[in-house]
């Protein structure tokens, strides 16, 4: 009888165990994510995209400014895509590899996104955070700063900086990052508020733990999930604002080359039948930005609190 309650007391604490652990949060957002097809599909294509970028060099023929001397002049004839001359995306009007050039652009304009979202969110969080807890004036005069902020249209300030301090990378970052935090702000600042009485933050008031400390182990910690959610929508907006630019003309230079660029060439190329100078860039400019709205809308879903 003794061996028979010590097994059914073992079974109970297995299975109550396994119930704590499948009622995890990160764990449940885990199957949830992975039971969306989308965004599963999403997070399959940027994977493959990244790997694109990081590998493509390797498997490329050329370099992005290298020019083939026996295409150039006759890119409609002889530029087309083509695996036995070694050009897979053919060659652009000046007869260098499109392909080693959507390499590059790929790299960039994700490097791009990534940083100029990575800086809106450390910015952001930090920001709204510190405005939320606070509290009182000094979160006034934070979130006025920020409205008077979004009130000047960012595109302009950019494209300002670019043509005052010339063009380059680091003034795009620069660009991008410098107005991209504030709607991140008005978000974390509006989850603070609601999490900031709570019973563990009023635990660590209580016994001493400074106000810096518990912004940064006690709230931040508890804004992951729609920081993440966030984020994954803010790296095609910057992907998008970058494109504007270079389209424009404003982004990044020769010999480098980003998406935008390469789209307004191709886009300035197509009358002369050169159709994949602008079919290649602009297919992994599409399929990306898709993705990563498909995989912000799993993470949206899977973190609900209300779906589950």
């Amino acid at each position: 009888m003794v061996f028979k309650q010590e097994n059914i007391k073992n079974l109970a604490l297995a299975v109550a165990e396994q119930d704590v652990k499948g009622r995890s949060l990160w764990a449940d957002a885990r199957k949830r994510f992975f039971q969306n097809k989308a965004a599963v599909a999403g997070l399959v294509v940027l994977i493959l995209v990244g790997l694109f970028a990081l590998l493509g060099a390797q498997v490329s023929q050329f370099t992005n400014d290298e020019i083939d001397f026996m295409v150039i002049g006759q890119v409609a004839e002889l530029g087309g895509p083509s695996f036995s001359s070694g050009h897979y995306f053919g060659t652009d009007d000046l007869g260098r590899d499109l392909f080693a050039r959507v390499v590059q652009g790929t790299q960039i304009s994700l490097m791009v996104g990534v940083v100029g979202a990575a800086i809106a969110v450390i910015a952001g969080t930090l920001y709204g955070a510190t405005a939320g807890y606070i509290g009182g004036r000094i979160d006034n005069a934070m979130m006025r700063t920020v409205d008077i902020l979004m009130a000047v249209p960012y595109m302009f300030v950019i494209i300002l900086l670019l043509v005052i301090f010339g063009r380059s990378i680091s003034m795009l970052f620069v660009g991008i990052g410098l107005l991209s935090w504030l709607e991140m702000s008005r978000i974390v600042r509006g989850q603070t508020l609601s999490i900031k009485n709570k019973e563990f933050i009023e635990a660590a008031q209580a016994t001493g733990v400074s106000s810096f400390k518990i912004i940064l182990e006690h709230i931040v910690p508890n804004l992951t999930g729609i920081v993440a959610v966030y984020a994954t929508l803010l790296v095609p907006l910057m992907i998008l604002t970058e494109s504007f630019i270079s389209f424009l003309g404003l982004g990044v230079q020769e010999p480098d080359t980003s998406w935008g660029a390469l789209i307004f060439e191709g886009a300035g190329t197509m009358q002369y039948g050169t159709l994949w100078q602008l079919a290649f860039p602009l297919f992994f400019f599409v399929i990306t930005l898709f993705a990563f709205f498909f995989v912000g809308d799993g993470l949206r879903d899977a973190l609900d609190p209300k779906d589950r």
